[in-house]
Order: structure tokens, then C-alpha cells, then sequence
């Protein structure tokens, strides 16, 4: 399992496509922080926080928003990362020399989530150094900033578990990018239906930015928690029963 997520780690900073990925991200990210610590600075802003008695502090006010947008961006480009996970095996054939090696599917499949997510972690930890900045000049809330990027790895554990598992599907990486995609916006979107139903329908818990949205505020809900564990471990699951099926055949 470690051998194959390490291989698979490797693979990306192979590619220009990793590198292109991790230099937009935090390209943008680091222009939206800039532009937020320039409001938070600002004499009108200082004025009206100051006049509110629940105004948010330094943390909520750039962290949060800056996790935010983050969210957004993984939304886009995780399907890019995921796609090629197993269908690009599959498209080179050298998916058989995987299912005749003497490793279970389970080893293989949490291999390859490893390594993207090991990708993803590396990420996580540049995106961490732009908050931390904040403490030459300010103060921040470490508890909010540890649930907010416990909440980002959680997303992410969720968006790479859903692309391998589409990835299982197809032997076509665009195939597996795009119904990536059409998963992810759908359960991203579908918090604007459940709003319309009150707080506790089901659409709401269903939707994957509610929960984020929570942990970004620094509530930590055990419920929360587990609807990403869940959605983490029912979609290793079906890939895992996927490629277990058609090792068989």
C-alpha cells in the first residue's frame, strides 16, 4: 500500500500538470488573502467592526473566507487529479500487472488515495503558512484555524474518494474528470434546494459545502465529522468492490 502511494506521489510532481495545479491554486489563493488582509486593514472596515458588538475577528474574517474559496478550487481541479487514478491503468493495460501482484484490492485502492492525498496535504500545508503569516502583525484563533483546515482535509479526503471511485468506471480519464465533476456539483449544489426545505432535511445534511461551511465557522460537530468519514469510506468501499469484481473476471 505504502510502495504504491508513494509511486503514485512521485508520479504527480512528474507531471506538469501537478505543478500547473499547485501554482494557480495558491496563486489565487494568495491574491484573495492580500485582498483581504487590505480590507480587514482598512480605516471603514476597522470602523464598523469595532461598532458590532458580534464582529467577526481576524481569523473569521480572513481565514474563513480564504478556506472558502479554496473549497471552490478543489471543486474544479480535483476531478483533473482523480481521473487518471485507475481509468489510465486500465487505458495503458498495466491494471493486470496491479491485479496479479500479490496485493489486495484494498491495498491498492488506499494506495492511490494516499498518494493524491499526500499530494494534497502538501498543498494544505503551503496554504497554512499564508494565515500563519498573520501572527507577525496579529493575533489569531487556533482553534478555529485547527477545525477550518481539519474541515479542508476532510473535503478533500471526500473529493478524492469520489474520483477514484469514477476513475473505477472507465477506461477514458475525460470520462471519469467529467463525472467526477457532475457528482461533486451536485452535492455542492444541492444545499440551495435543501435551504428552501428548513435546517434539518435531509438535502441539507446531504450536501457537502453545509458541513464545510460549519467547520469553517470552527464548530466542531461530531456530525459533521462523520458524513466526510462516511462519504470517505462508502466510496473506498465501492471501488474497492469494483476492481475486487472485475479481478475476478
Amino acid at each position: 500500500m505504502w510502495a504504491i502511494a508513494t509511486r503514485e506521489l512521485r508520479s504527480f510532481f512528474l507531471s506538469p500538470l501537478a505543478w500547473s495545479i499547485l501554482g494557480i491554486i495558491q496563486f489565487i489563493v494568495g491574491l484573495t488573502f492580500i485582498a483581504n488582509v487590505s480590507m480587514f486593514l482598512q480605516p471603514n472596515t476597522q470602523s464598523a467592526l469595532s461598532q458590532s458588538p458580534d464582529a467577526p475577528g481576524l481569523t473569521e474574517f480572513v481565514v474563513s473566507d480564504l478556506f472558502g474559496l479554496t473549497g471552490i478550487i478543489l471543486l474544479l481541479v480535483t476531478p483533473l487529479l482523480t481521473m487518471r487514478l485507475i481509468s489510465e491503468e486500465r487505458r495503458q493495460k498495466t491494471l493486470s500487472l496491479l491485479f496479479s501482484a500479490p496485493l489486495s484490492m484494498t491495498s491498492i485502492v488506499l494506495g492511490k488515495f494516499l498518494g493524491l492525498m499526500g499530494f494534497f496535504a502538501i498543498m494544505l500545508g503551503l496554504l497554512t503558512l499564508m494565515p500563519l503569516s498573520l501572527l507577525m502583525g496579529g493575533t489569531l484563533d487556533f482553534g478555529q484555524l485547527a477545525v477550518s483546515l481539519l474541515g479542508l482535509l476532510l473535503l478533500m479526503g471526500a473529493f478524492t474518494a469520489i474520483g477514484l471511485y469514477m476513475s473505477t468506471l472507465t477506461s477514458h480519464p475525460t470520462v471519469a474528470a467529467i463525472s467526477t465533476f457532475g457528482i461533486l456539483l451536485f452535492l455542492w449544489i444541492i444545499e440551495w434546494a435543501g435551504s428552501s426545505l428548513g435546517q434539518g432535511s435531509l438535502l441539507n445534511y446531504l450536501s457537502i459545502i453545509t458541513h464545510y461551511q460549519e467547520l469553517l465557522k470552527g464548530l466542531l460537530d461530531s456530525k459533521d465529522v462523520a458524513y466526510y468519514v462516511l462519504t470517505i469510506v462508502l466510496f473506498l468501499g465501492l471501488s474497492i468492490y469494483r476492481l475486487d469484481a472485475e479481478r475476478l473476471q
